[in-house]
């Protein structure tokens, strides 16, 4: 049972000492400890609230009543491996195949999308008999070593690439290789994929064709709304090479009655609540203020994203858009301290500052990241002046 009544400091200090300094703390000049979370809001152990705008685990909002009762009701009764019959792992498998193409029709469980994108990579080498990997500038795909080496954003800092990793430009037309005043910015990185490709052919490797359905899909985190829930996705062809090998493929708690259990709650959640529309509906509410601020406010370059998931590119001049780095971590600490509003910036694109908003983002949480993006703007060009505060009536919850 964790420790009560364990002060901020005391905590820190065992962490210091006990966890590896490579695991890092948001806001590492005073790391906000938070006990508890509820839909959008985060709470530290003084009940302040925090407005979660880094949002990448919980999809449907925090502790979810449904997502929690599913999870407490499935524990009650079981939760073992899936060497035995139950019913939660083909309901939920059932359930994914109804959102997504026909053909990926298999499905493997697991505990992370690391888990699931080191298995994909299984499954294409054993299918396609090639070890080839194409991916984007700047991508990370996970933290095992297996993906460490086909992560841009990771291998850099460390053994470099393999000969066998081919890296493509990725398509940012605000300050990527080919800009939006390129003619044809999308066909010029089209050609740069097909480069890549022709390059690995000239070689006597073979790659897949023009498909628009992908033969393997992985999903992560965010499915299981916290609880460690991961899934490979695809088509029967790629699962009977697999199978092939004659190596058994086990998970020990992948697919469990409770991760499964939680899974299909998270499915409903999102059905019921219309959570999908919802996100577009207020996420290009949100890029209209965006957008707005960007029209007053030169140091920011760029605005982009979809639903709520967001970025928002500070430079420090518009002709070279060099990224405002400083500005950009000072306006994300005064987003934090200021307004209770935890963000991030991006720690592959300097000077991007990262929204990730959990989908049920209710009216009042709007209307305070507006007033916090003003000052995200105007924040660095008006110098630290006294910190604004967005109150909320109880009401508006």
């Amino acid at each position: 049972m964790a420790a009560v009544g364990r002060g901020k400091a005391e905590t820190l200090a065992l962490r210091r000492r006990l966890l590896s300094d490579s695991c890092r703390l948001f806001y590492p000049e005073d790391p906000i400890k938070i006990v508890r979370g509820q839909g959008q809001y985060l709470y530290d152990d003084e009940g302040a609230e925090y407005l979660d705008c880094i949002n990448n685990v919980a999809h449907v909002g925090h502790c979810h009543p449904l997502v929690v009762r599913a999870a407490h009701g499935q524990n009650q009764m079981l939760n073992t491996n899936s060497r035995y019959l139950h019913d939660n792992i083909v309901d939920y498998a059932q359930r994914l195949s109804e959102t997504l193409p026909e053909k990926l029709c298999v499905f493997y469980f697991l505990n992370s999308g690391s888990e699931a994108n080191d298995l994909a990579l299984r499954l294409a080498r054993q299918y396609t008999g090639h070890w080839d990997v194409v991916v984007l500038d700047h991508a990370y795909h996970g933290h095992l070593s297996s993906l460490i080496d086909i992560s841009p954003y990771k291998f850099r800092d460390l053994d470099g690439q393999k000969e066998w990793v081919h890296v493509a430009p990725l398509p940012d037309t605000y300050r990527g290789l080919y800009r939006e005043d390129h003619p044809n910015p999308a066909g010029a990185y089209a050609s740069e994929v097909q480069r890549v490709v022709n390059s690995v052919q000239e070689k006597g490797r073979k790659l897949q064709g023009e498909d628009f359905v992908p033969d393997i899909v992985t999903m992560g985190k965010s499915i299981g709304n916290g609880h460690p829930v991961a899934c490979v996705a695809t088509t029967q062809a790629v699962a009977r090479a697999f199978e092939a090998t004659g190596v058994e493929y086990f998970n020990t708690f992948g697919g469990s009655p409770v991760s499964c259990a939680v899974g299909l709650a998270v499915l409903d959640v999102l059905e019921k609540e219309q959570l999908r529309a919802h996100a577009a509906s207020v996420g290009s509410v949100l890029m209209e203020l965006l957008r707005q601020q960007k029209a007053k406010h030169p140091i920011i370059g760029d605005v982009r994203g979809i639903g709520l998931f967001i970025g928002v590119d500070l430079i420090k001049d518009t002709a070279t858009r060099t990224p405002a780095t400083e500005e950009a971590n000072y306006v994300v600490s005064r987003y934090y301290f200021s307004n209770r509003v935890a963000s991030a910036v991006s720690p592959d694109w300097e000077g991007t500052a990262v929204l990730l908003l959990p989908l049920p983002l209710c009216p009042w949480a709007l209307r305070a990241t507006e007033g916090c993006l003003k000052e995200l703007a105007s924040g660095p060009e008006r110098g630290r002046g006294p910190p604004s505060v967005y109150p909320h009536p109880d009401s508006t919850h």
